[in-house]
C-alpha cells in the first residue's frame, strides 16, 4: 500500500504492528520500533524521520577504518585476540583516561568489550555477585532500557528512581534511602544522561562517590556520550576542563567507554571497561560461588567475558588502538566532529516547539538543557504512548519515556543522530501538518 499523503492509515500501522508481534508501539523496545518503522517504510514508500535509535549519523574516522583494513590484510582475522585485550589498546586507553578524565587506571584494568552493553552485562555478572546478602543494581533514571533487561535476563533484582526531582543537595538523601536497605551491589547511570540529556555536576558526582565509599557499592558509570556536553570543550589532551567522572571521588568504579558515539564506530561493537585499580585486585570471597577466583578483575575477564564472547574483535581492537593514539597525541579531534549533533538538536527543538510541542526535561538544574544527542518532547493532551502512535502516522519514529524509567509518562525521547540538514524542511512540513491536525 503506497501512501501519497499523511496521515498514514491507522489500520495499516496496526496490522504491521500486530504482524511484528507488537501489541502497543508505546510499550515497544527500541529495536521493535526500528523493525516497525522499517516495515512501514517498505510498505508505504514513505521515508521515515528516524528518531528512535542512537545510530551514529557521521562517517567513521579514516584512521580507524584504515587501521582495521591493514590488520585484516595482515591476517589477524584468523587469530583469536587476547581476552584481556591487545597491549597497544590497553595502553592507549590508560593514556586516554589520564588525558581526558585526569584519572589514573593501569592498563591491566582497561578491558575491551563488544560494545558497552557487553561491558555492563559483565559488570552485573561479577559486581552483583560480590556479596551474597545483596540483591543487585540501583539505576539512577531515566536511563537506557536495555540495562534493566540485562538484569532481568540475569535474574538480578534492581531498584530505580527518576533523578530529575532530586538534583543537587537532594540527591544524598534519595540515594541513602535505597542504600540503607543494604541490598545494593552496584549503581549505574549515564552522564550525559540518556534520554533526558541532564549532566551530573561535580557536587552530585561527589555525593555518588561518597555514598559508594560509605556503603561499599561499585559505581558503573556509563560514558557512552563522552565529551558530548558541548557547553565545555574537553578536546585538548591533558588540559582542563576534563570529562566529569565519579572516579574523582571514589575508587569503587567501573567506567564504560563506548566508541559508538564519540568515535562513530558503532558497527564494530567496540568499547572499553576501565576497572579502578583498587577493586581490580580486590578479593570478594562470595565470587567463588560462580568463578574460579575471588579476585574481581580476574573474574570479569576470565570468568564473565570468557563466557560471553571470549574477547572482542581482533581487528577492531587494533583500529581503536590507533584511533585512541591519534586522539591522545592531539593528531585527531573527535569532539569537533560530533558537535554536529548539537546543531541538529537546536534546529529540531525549534521545529518541535514552534508546532506546539514542549520540551519535557527542559532544565539542567538552573540552566536550559544543553543541545546534544537526545532531547525529550510532549504534546498537550496526549500521553507518551498516544503521541508516539500519532507521530508514526506522520512518518516520524521515536520511543516513549515510559520504557526508560522516567516518571514523565507524557514524553518521548528524540534522538538527533539520524537527522541531516536536508531533513529540516521535511520535518518542518510534517510537524506543521501534525500541529494543524491536532490544534
Amino acid at each position: 500500500m503506497m501512501v501519497k499523503s499523511f496521515p498514514i492509515p491507522d489500520d495499516l500501522i496496526n496490522r504491521i504492528a500486530a504482524e511484528s508481534g507488537i501489541s502497543s508501539p508505546g510499550k515497544a523496545s527500541i529495536r521493535e520500533i526500528v523493525h516497525l518503522a522499517n516495515r512501514l517504510e517498505k510498505e508505504t514508500g514513505v521515508r521515515f524521520i528516524r528518531m528512535e535509535m542512537g545510530v551514529p549519523g557521521l562517517k567513521p574516522p579514516e584512521i580507524a577504518t584504515q587501521a582495521e583494513t591493514n590488520a585484516l590484510k595482515q591476517g589477524v582475522a584468523s587469530i583469536y585476540p587476547p581476552i584481556e585485550g591487545v597491549a597497544s589498546l590497553k595502553a592507549e586507553t590508560s593514556r586516554f583516561l589520564k588525558l581526558f578524565l585526569d584519572i589514573d587506571v593501569k592498563a591491566e584494568g582497561c578491558i575491551p568489550t563488544c560494545g558497552s552493553m557487553q561491558g555492563s552485562c559483565a559488570g552485573f555478572l561479577t559486581v552483583n555477585r560480590t556479596n551474597r546478602n545483596k540483591e543487585g543494581t540501583l539505576f539512577i533514571d531515566p536511563g537506557f532500557p536495555v540495562h534493566k533487561q540485562q538484569c532481568r535476563v540475569l535474574g538480578h533484582d534492581f531498584y530505580s528512581f527518576d533523578i530529575y526531582d532530586y538534583r543537587g543537595s537532594k540527591l544524598r538523601d534519595k540515594l541513602k534511602s535505597y542504600l540503607d536497605t543494604g541490598k545494593i551491589s552496584s549503581l549505574l547511570y549515564s552522564n550525559p544522561n540518556n534520554p533526558s540529556w541532564i549532566c551530573l555536576n561535580e557536587e552530585e558526582l561527589s555525593v555518588i562517590g561518597e555514598m559508594a565509599n560509605q556503603y561499599d557499592v561499585v559505581v558503573m558509570e556509563d560514558l557512552a556520550y563522552f565529551g558530548m556536553d558541548f557547553r565545555r570543550d574537553i578536546s585538548k589532551p591533558g588540559m582542563p576542563p576534563f570529562q566529569p567522572t565519579v572516579a574523582k571521588y571514589t575508587d569503587n568504579y567501573v567506567l564504560l567507554i563506548s566508541t559508538s558515539k564519540v568515535f562513530s564506530y558503532a558497527g564494530q561493537r567496540m568499547a572499553m571497561m576501565a576497572v579502578a585499580d583498587k577493586i581490580f585486585h580486590k578479593k570478594f570471597p562470595d565470587l567463588l560461588r560462580y568463578f574460579s577466583t575471588d579476585i574481581l578483575g580476574h573474574s570479569i575477564i576470565y570468568g564473565a567475558l570468557y563466557a560471553l564472547s571470549a574477547g572482542a574483535s581482533h581487528s577492531a581492537q587494533l583500529a581503536v588502538a590507533d584511533l585512541l593514539k591519534a586522539t591522545n597525541d592531539g593528531v585527531y579531534n573527535p569532539f569537533k566532529e560530533i558537535r554536529k549533533y548539537g546543531e541538529w538538536a537546536s534546529h529540531m527543538k525549534e521545529l518541535f516547539t514552534t508546532n506546539g510541542f514542549r520540551i519535557v526535561y527542559n532544565m539542567d538544574m538552573n540552566v536550559p538543557i544543553a543541545d546534544g544527542f537526545y532531547f525529550t518532547v510532549s504534546y498537550p493532551g496526549l500521553s507518551g504512548s498516544q503521541l508516539l502512535e500519532e507521530l508514526l502516522r506522520y512518518g516520524i519514529s521515536a520511543i516513549t519515556l515510559d520504557i526508560t524509567g522516567s516518571t514523565r509518562t507524557e514524553g518521548l525521547r528524540i534522538c538527533v543522530s539520524q537527522f541531516s540538514d536536508e531533513l529540516v524542511p521535511v520535518l518542518a512540513e510534517r510537524l506543521n501538518r501534525f500541529g494543524r491536525d491536532h490544534s
